[in-house]
Formats: structure tokens, sequence, C-alpha cells
């Protein structure tokens, strides 16, 4: 498979370049420490390359990988699940929401809370140390963590905003809006390009990305195997 943009095997791309000092690799095979997240990229879903993913993944333990179509991986391999992702990226900054919301940057002491309201709200993807691979913004009400939003894959010229959460008690308060627009707004003073990746039948989070300025670029597909 030959890649024509980097946005089509993301994954992959950060790992070999901004972020590769979070790389563990083994020959076709790169992932992110399990405590980090467990994304993992191949060059291609080769039968090559898922042999030396499967040298890096323990027995039991999950890899979540972006793939341009449907999984099909060898035997050996479960497919736990899979879902297609609408990947959009930013492209109109002139539609960024201001906002007087007040936030804080996350870090290890707040990693538990980030974990907790990740397990509860199912953004994608999250782990114990997720925190630390980009910057990550969080609103507190009374001691709680009830929504947050921050930076994943890294590439050169692209970040990816992910993890854009709130709690279901806190919803409907402009939580989101305010801390996608943030962020935008960062990645764009690096002179960056934001991208993130939605269930195309979450319609309430596509049409709040569009209003904010990111479009459809692609369609691509999660998917989470175990061996």
């Amino acid at each position: 498979m030959s890649t024509s943009h980097p946005l089509d095997n993301p994954i992959w791309e950060a790992l070999t370049t901004s972020q590769a000092p979070f790389a563990e690799t083994y020959n076709l095979a790169r992932r992110f420490h399990p405590d980090v997240t467990s994304l993992t990229g191949l060059p291609e879903p080769s039968e090559e390359a898922y042999q030396s993913l499967a040298s890096l993944v323990s027995p039991g333990e999950r890899a979540a990988l972006l793939l341009e179509a449907p999984p099909k991986p060898p035997s050996g391999w479960t497919i736990i699940e899979t879902v297609p992702l609408v990947q959009m990226v930013h492209d109109d900054p002139n539609k960024i929401a201001p906002s007087v919301l007040q936030f804080e940057e996350l870090n290890e002491r707040d990693a538990a809370r980030m974990l907790a309201l990740a397990e509860l709200t199912k953004p994608g993807p999250f782990g114990r140390r997720t925190h630390e691979v980009g910057v990550y913004l969080g609103v507190y009400r009374d001691g709680d963590l009830v929504a947050m939003a921050g930076e994943r894959l890294r590439l050169p010229g692209y970040t990816e905003i992910s993890a854009i959460c709130t709690h279901p008690e806190h919803s409907g308060r402009g939580y989101a809006t305010a801390l996608t627009s943030s962020l935008v707004s960062r990645i764009r003073d690096r002179n960056e390009t934001p991208f993130l990746h939605v269930r195309p039948d979450n319609r309430r989070a596509v049409e709040l990305y569009e209003r904010l300025g990111f479009r459809e670029r692609t369609v691509l597909h999660l998917a989470v195997l175990c061996k």
C-alpha cells in the first residue's frame, strides 16, 4: 500500500516521526506503551506486519489500529471491535468559538480522574499515561473532573484532538465546544493543522465540529484486536 497522505495512516506516521520516542518497535510494527494507549501502527496491514505486531503484544493484550478498510487479520487474531470513524480536518479558523470558560492543564495528578472520566464516557482508547503525549485541558466542578479534551497523535504539520468528553450530568454547558476551540487555537498557533476522529452516528458531535470549522476528510476503521 502506498500512503498518499500522512493522515491516511496517522498512528504509523506519528510513531515514526514526532512521537517516535513513545514507540515500542518490532520490525514492521510500532505501538505506544500500553499504559499510554493501545494505539498501534503498521505501515500496511500485511501478514508480515501482523507477525511483527504479534511479537509486541502479549497474549490477551489489545491492539487498536486505524485502517483504511475493515480489518482482515490473519489467523491467531480476534477482532474485539471494529467501527468506522470519520476523520475531520480543521480548515476554517474563522469559526473558532471564543470562550471565557475556566479550565486547567491536566497532568499526572489528574491521571486517575482522567481515566475514570474516559471509562465512563468511552471517547476511545485511553490509558493512565495518555496525558503524557500532549496538552490536555480539563474542567473541574466541586473537585470533580467533568470535562476534558487533549492532544493525542502528533505528526509533522498535524495534531489530533482526542478524548473530547463530558460527564453526562454536566452535558449541554458548552464544555466540549470551549475545550475543542482552545486546543484548535493552540495547535494553529504552532502552525499545525488540527484533526480528529468521530463516529459517523454521533451526529451531535459531527455537527459541533463542523460549526467549529472542521470538514470531513475520509473514513477510517478503528479495529481493536487481541491475540
